[in-house]
Parts: C-alpha cells; structure tokens; sequence
C-alpha cells in the first residue's frame, strides 16, 4: 500500500503547528514545516484574536507543506475551544473575535453562578466558567443588540478555518460540546440553555460528527485536489484520540499545556451534583462519546512568570539547565491554589503569585528556579486532586496517567505528578493534538481502520518515560 500523507494545522492560544503525517506500514512519521507564536491582542480594554494574522500563518505552512510533499491527501484543523466568529451569509465577520482571556463576561459569570447555574449544568453538563461561549454570546448581544440580525452563522473557530479552507459551514461536535450549550444527553443544540442566554438558535447547524470530508481546499492557491476533512475541532478531543490508552478503561489522560486537562472516556456522561461542585465538564469526543475532565491552570503560570525575569531560557538546553536547577531547590512549604480565578489573566503573573503565597502564610520564591519548581508542584497537586475527584464521582481506579503535551517533556512536572498521585505517569514524545488531528484523517481516508487500530499500531512505535511516584 502506497504512504497515506496529511496534514494537521493545529493552533493554540500561544503558538501554532502546521505537521505533515506520513501513515506507512503501520506507522506515523510526522515532520513539523512550519511553526509560529500566537497570542490575542489588547486594544482600548478589550482582548482580540488576530485572524487575519493566523489565517496567513496557515497558508504559508500549507504551502510549504505542500512543497515538501506534492502527495499531500488531506487537511484537518483543531484549535482551542469555546472562542468563535459570527459572520454573515457569505462567512463576513460582522463582530470582532475576542479571546476568552477578556473579562467581559465577569460580571455574567458571577450572576450565573449565584442564580440559574444548576439548570444550567443539568441541562448541559458544563460548569460556569467566565470564558465559556454561552457567556461570551450573551454579553456580545448585550452589548451590541443589532448582532442578532447581521449575524447568520456562528462558528467556531476550527469551524472557521475549515470555512476559509473549502466554503463549508458546519459545527464539529467536539468543540461545539465546551459551549455550554449542547443537550448533554443528547448530540444537538440545548433548546432550553439557547433560551436562557438569549441566542437564536439559527446561528447553530446541528454539531456534526467527526471525521467526515468536507470538500477540497479552494481558498489556498496551490493545493488544488486536497480534501478537507472535519476533524475533532477542539485540540484536547484530538489530543485525546492519540492516547494509546488501555482497553478496561483503566488510564487516566492528562494534557499538559497553556491548561492541565485532566480526564477519561465514557459513553455517558459524569453529571449530578457531586460533578456540578467539582467542576466537571462533560465534553464529548467526535463521534459523540464523553470526555468528563476537569480543568486548571497549567503551564500558563510558567509562560506569564518568564517574562518578569531577565534571564529567560531561549533553547532546548536552556530549559532543561533551568529545569535542572528548579529540581535543586528545596520543596516548597505551600503550594499555589492552580484553580484561582486570581491567576487566570493577572496583569503580572509574578505578582498575583506572591499574593497569593501571602495568603496562604507561604513565602515568595527568590528565583526563577524557585518559581519553576513551586508552579511545577503545585500542578503535580492540582493533577492529583484532580484524579482522585474523578475516581470518586466515577467509581473508577485509574492504575496510570498518560500525559502529552508541552508538560509532558518537563520531567520535574511529570515526577510532581507521579509523586503527588501516587501513580505511574507516562509521558508519551508525541504532538498529541496534531496527531490525533492526523489519526482522524487517515480515518477518514480509509487508510486506517478505526480508531482502535489507529491507537494500538500507533502504540507499537512510540517512544514513552515512565514517571514511577518517589514519595
């Protein structure tokens, strides 16, 4: 059989991937053509996504992709979840993108959280976050009413690219499940939640499920006869299809990035009121299956802290010489809360930490390496916590955690974890959501089975650490 060759173009909120996959004897080789960094922009009081600016970082990485292998078959797109644009008939933006950094839903946020939050919840299976879509679109509306007519469509932002890429107008499962506004028991809109925060149901097609061709890229010269296939939109269900997980349900899934997300797979969903106080969030997989996680702050607090010291790391080995040094440091005393609302976009991450150790009756680290080795295990806490709420609601002994992601090359990370959970951590050296972007593809193309076959002959060839716990 000749290779099977796609391409994932993977965006996250603070760098974006375009990765070629070459499927061949059952095996996936992948090369990374083309890399850049991402980040919203602030103007007057608000935050924004620069669209115009990744759209064109996708097409160069498309073109070089494609310069390297003219074979090329397939494309899929996954980025972060719950941000979106609305856009008229013809796909025109009508609104600007805000990040879900921006605050503006603050004020919502708190009100649903004081009154309305467990129907809310019980009819969709999501917590109330400030950035969540349901919030954002209320207070969109709020703010400028007209919206409701010049908008036909909202999609979000993976739904967006696959627009931009082939002319197609559809709402992938994955992503549109972290709204707030799906039928938790069900794979379509929420009535009842759409009511609640005012939006009109129009703006929404029924969520598709993945992978499933969308049509060939028209709107990137140069790559006439590639097929856009519709992917899990949101890059921790891609993540999560790369998890060559044990078959009893036995494995524990952590994606370690911008965000930890920790969590597993389910044909229901993880509701009622013990999952409502722990924050669980019932995102589903594309097929329409379950990803019950629980979410906090990762490697954001590390990524915001850097800049507050002059000496930053700016290589491979740099890292690791400060990854090295943070493992020297002592053990700190007290720990930081990952889950506070105070750390999510503080204007001065080292500052919030402090007050935060002040709080808490902790002390300020002195160094960079203090830092690194506090926010290292303090997320090996946070995971910890993390599993043992899940094992407790689900009934469930997880027996491992498989961790991919930027975190899962940390190894004090990955060690405060093992040690924190009293767990095997394995790190696996993949691209998680690129990947699973591309086992999606090779679905969808017929080259690969099924997603069973995928994991197991992937798993065959992939290179891992195991993290034993110490303490």
């Amino acid at each position: 059989m000749k290779p099977a060759l796609c391409v994932a173009v993977d965006l996250g909120a603070t760098s974006g991937r375009v990765i070629v996959g070459r499927w061949h004897e059952r095996r996936l080789e992948t090369t990374e053509v083309h890399r850049f960094p991402n980040q919203f922009r602030v103007l007057g009081e608000r935050a924004y996504w620069d669209l115009p600016y990744l759209w064109e970082e996708v097409r160069n990485g498309l073109r070089q992709a494609r310069q390297r292998c003219p074979r090329l078959a397939s494309v899929g797109v996954d980025t972060w979840a719950v941000d979106h644009v609305l856009v008229d008939a013809r796909g025109r933006l009508v609104y600007p993108t805000h990040s879900y950094r921006d605050r503006r839903t603050e004020a919502l946020s708190a009100r649903l959280n004081r009154r309305g939050i467990g129907r809310i919840y019980g009819l969709t299976g999501i917590p109330s976050y400030p950035y969540n879509t349901s919030l954002q679109l209320q207070e969109t509306l709020a703010a400028c009413p007209t919206v409701a007519t010049a908008a036909r469509r909202c999609l979000f932002l993976p739904d967006y690219f696959n627009f931009l890429l082939c002319g197609s107008m559809e709402n992938e499962l994955s992503v549109c499940s972290h709204s707030q506004l799906i039928d938790v028991h069900g794979r379509d809109w929420s009535a009842a939640a759409l009511a609640h925060f005012g939006i009109p149901r129009r703006w929404f097609r029924k969520p598709a499920r993945s992978p499933a061709r969308l049509g060939p890229v028209r709107g990137v010269d140069g790559l006439g006869g590639l097929a856009t296939i519709l992917v899990p939109g949101h890059d921790t269900a891609c993540a999560y299809l790369a998890m060559p997980a044990a078959a009893d349900g036995s494995d524990l899934y952590l994606s370690s990035g911008t965000w930890s997300l920790l969590g597993f797979e389910s044909r229901a969903p993880l509701v009622g009121a013990g999952a409502q106080a722990a924050r669980v969030s019932n995102e589903r997989m594309g097929d329409g299956g379950y990803r019950p996680l629980l979410s906090c702050l990762g490697l954001w607090l590390l990524e915001q802290t850097l800049p507050h010291f002059p000496q930053r790391p700016n290589s491979p080995a740099a890292w690791e010489q400060l990854v090295a040094a943070a493992a020297g440091q002592p053990e700190p005393p007290v720990l930081l809360d990952v889950t506070d609302p105070a750390l999510f976009n503080p204007a001065n991450m080292r500052v919030a930490i402090d007050a935060q150790l002040r709080r808490r009756r902790g002390k300020a680290p002195r160094s960079l390496a203090g830092y690194v080795r506090l926010i290292c295990a303090s997320l090996g806490r946070g995971h910890a916590d993390g599993l043992r709420a899940l094992e407790r609601l689900s009934g469930r002994a997880f027996r491992r955690i498989l961790m991919v992601g930027g975190g899962s090359r940390n190894r004090l990370l990955c060690q405060a974890t093992a040690d924190a959970a009293r767990l095997p951590v394995v790190s696996l050296a993949l691209e998680g959501a690129a990947v699973g972007n591309l086992g999606s593809q090779l679905i969808a193309l017929g080259a690969v089975e099924d997603l069973a076959t995928f994991r197991r002959d992937l798993a065959a060839s992939l290179s891992r650490t195991v993290y034993e716990p110490q303490t």
